[in-house]
């Protein structure tokens, strides 16, 4: 295996790359001008055509990498399938296919095509027909249409496993054995992996061909993000802990990391009862409620995620604030994924977390792993016990009505801007816009939800009236 020549200590600009005029000018457009540490050392050898395993976490830029990589490479004209993702989880699909559009709009008629469970099989048959450049999917699935014949790999020159560790987490080894032994021995292949188990060793000698290692060190990749530590002798002071923590650092955006299932749901009850804005996410949850969790919380519409590291996997929070680590995570690069979460895109990022005499040997596997000492502070006074829990500021509404009803977002925000009714929405109240299927939502602020409600129940979108209620944490 062979490894990169850029160190990516300094920042590049994108402009240094070989990169069509087209994609650059986009790129300036979307405010990109310096890579990321990950883009500086694994795009200038996948636009070369090599082979490239990186670790990478949510957050660092690895969709901008092969996505401008795979879109570099991309012949429009050749209406095949030329190009395809895999990802672990239908949400991190979504984004992935959310981020190729955005990075593709300067460049005309690229047609990509996401491909996940827990959604209808006819329907995209149909979409297969029609034809695609890009196919973004999870194993399953993807795995269910080779096997059945209706997706043809045939010309297949790229292939992505996003978050592979995860993927491998989920028992899709199989899976995806069945895929890519049916894709060309010629493809390039692009592997990004949160953490490195033996396991993606195995997989990448088997499936690559001489390999590009890329690896961004721990405290290169955590320069922005200020870490506290917190010592707790047992479970009822680490709840505790956790509240003075929550309200000395009154913030808009915070995801909390607990070690199960039980503890996330646990702590997401405490705090709710406690009169925080609150969410839990973890594999209990039904599809449904996990999918409506994350939108609510990506669109602010509650100030507080409590998560397992697995079912947290695929977040994709422009500005969270901060993380806090209520249980030390069983493997440090773990703990730096976590943290990673909140600093992005160059922005400063808070992480702290809380530990016991137990989790002491996990605190000196992170030191070893950042090289730095960590010395356990003080809590915040109990006086802070007395402040207002934060709250979010908005609130999200579901409507029955998506894309086969042919509902865009700009019918909503029109229907809720709308002076027709006699009261008013200012644009400026009305937040993300997300439109499904069969389903769309919006976040509104909590001051015109009642308007807001008024205005979706009666008014029309394409000539028709929809079903609206208020998702309530």
């Amino acid at each position: 295996m062979s490894t990169p020549t850029n160190n990516g200590k300094s920042p590049l600009a994108f402009s240094s790359l070989n990169l069509h005029k087209d994609l650059l000018k986009n790129l300036s457009t979307l405010g990109y001008k310096e890579m990321t540490p990950i883009q500086a050392q694994s795009l200038p050898e996948m636009l070369v055509g090599k082979d490239v395993i990186a670790q990478a976490k949510t957050g660092s830029g690895k969709t901008a990498a092969f996505g401008l990589a795979l879109l570099e490479k991309l012949q429009v004209k050749r209406f095949r399938i030329q190009s395809m993702i895999l990802c672990p989880t239908r949400e991190l699909a979504d984004q992935v296919a959310t981020e190729i559009r955005k990075l593709a709009r300067a460049v005309h008629n690229i047609k990509v095509l996401t491909l996940c469970g827990g959604t209808p099989f006819g329907p995209q048959i149909g979409s297969l027909e029609h034809g695609a450049h890009i196919i973004v999917g999870t194993p399953g699935r993807i795995e269910e249409h080779v096997i059945k014949g209706t997706l043809k790999l045939d010309d297949l020159n790229l292939l992505v496993l996003d978050e592979a560790d995860r993927m491998l987490e989920m028992g899709f080894e199989a899976a995806l054995d069945n895929i890519i032994e049916r894709t060309p021995l010629d493809r390039q292949t692009l592997l990004f992996s949160a953490t490195f188990p033996k396991q993606i060793q195995e997989i990448s000698e088997s499936i690559m061909t001489d390999p590009v290692i890329v690896k961004i060190s721990a405290s290169e990749d955590k320069l922005n993000i200020s870490q506290q530590f917190f010592h707790v002798e047992n479970d009822i002071e680490r709840f505790e802990a956790l509240r003075l923590l929550l309200l000395a650092n009154p913030v808009e955006s915070t995801v909390i990391f607990c070690n199960t299932k039980k503890e996330t749901q646990a702590v997401c009850n405490n705090l709710h009862d406690d009169g925080f804005s609150v969410l839990a996410l973890h594999g209990d949850l039904e599809q449904r409620d996990r999918d409506q969790t994350l939108l609510r919380f990506a669109n602010k519409s509650a100030s507080i995620l409590v998560a397992t590291d697995v079912a947290a996997r695929g977040l994709d929070i422009d500005s969270l604030d901060l993380v806090v680590n209520y249980n030390i995570a069983h493997d440090s690069e773990v703990h730096i994924h976590r943290i990673g979460r909140t600093g992005r895109a160059g922005a400063k990022g808070k992480a702290v977390s809380l530990f016991s005499d137990k989790e002491s040997y996990k605190v000196g596997l992170i030191e070893d792993t950042l090289d730095q000492v960590i010395k356990p502070e003080l809590l915040p006074s109990a006086d802070v016990l007395n402040n207002i829990r934060p709250q979010a500021k908005m609130s999200t509404i579901q409507i029955d009505g998506g894309k086969k009803q042919k509902v865009r977002p700009g019918d909503i925000l029109g229907a809720l801007t709308s002076k027709n009714t006699g009261s008013e929405i200012n644009g400026k109240d009305v937040g993300k816009i997300n439109v499904l299927d069969i389903k769309a939502y919006v976040a509104v602020n909590k001051k015109v939800l009642k308007i807001a409600l008024r205005k979706l129940s009666t008014g029309k979108m394409k000539g028709r009236t929809y079903k609206v209620r208020h998702l309530t944490v």
